[in-house]
């Protein structure tokens, strides 16, 4: 099993420095990892301290709350993609969720995927926010919506990923798209643990301390 295509080589810090996204991409270079997941304004620099590799640029949509309008997470998805962005991690109106808006949700999810058709879309539904019903609605809605990923969390509010919520979410999927845990992924044994309960990447900023604890 290649556990470093498994990671989502992440750096999302409002005050990151181009020297850190360099060095982010360097080590992922490095560790052949899936992807980078930047700032939507580091897209073009991650591109191209990646390029001849076949580590991907993966941004974040909405972020972090998820509470800006449709149209703006479409257009900031669409213009991610233009810089280079293959794969996208937008989070859901977490709100609308809550008010069983199920229709504002849905659409949401699929403008953002009309709007960038070529690229892996991955659905944030922050669950710590969630009670498991919401998490479970969140999650077909997604699929229906054409998600390629349901995502665990943000890393930014107030829990990340467990492995109850992994395996809530891979319940609902089952095998029609992938679940990223991300949040709080420290170590080789967090790491084992959301594998084993069914996520299929991982987003931590600890890709390189993981891979090493594994050798």
């Amino acid at each position: 099993m290649k556990y470093n295509k498994f990671i989502d080589h992440t750096l999302l810090k409002a005050d990151a420095r181009d020297e850190q996204i360099i060095k982010l991409c360097e080590e992922a270079r490095k560790y052949d990892f899936a992807s980078v997941c930047v700032n939507p304004g580091y897209v073009g620099l991650a591109l191209k301290e990646l390029k001849g590799t076949d580590v991907k640029v993966c941004t974040v949509i909405g972020f972090p709350l998820g509470a800006t309008s449709t149209a703006a997470k479409a257009y900031e998805a669409r213009e991610a993609a233009f810089e280079g962005a293959s794969e996208i991690d937008m989070v859901i109106n977490i709100s609308r969720l809550k008010e069983k808006d199920d229709k504002y949700v849905k659409r949401d999810i699929e403008e953002v995927r009309k709007a960038v058709p070529n690229c892996i879309l991955k659905v944030i539904i922050e669950t710590c926010l969630l009670t498991d019903e919401e998490k479970e609605r969140a999650c077909r809605l997604s699929l229906e919506a054409g998600a390629n990923f349901v995502k665990t969390s943000t890393g930014f509010s107030s829990g990340g990923a467990t492995e109850h919520d992994v395996k809530l979410m891979r319940d609902v999927v089952k095998d029609k798209c992938g679940v990223k845990a991300s949040g709080g992924v420290r170590t080789k044994e967090d790491f084992l643990k959301m594998i084993e309960a069914g996520a299929s990447r991982i987003g931590t900023s600890s890709g390189v301390k993981i891979i090493e604890e594994l050798k």
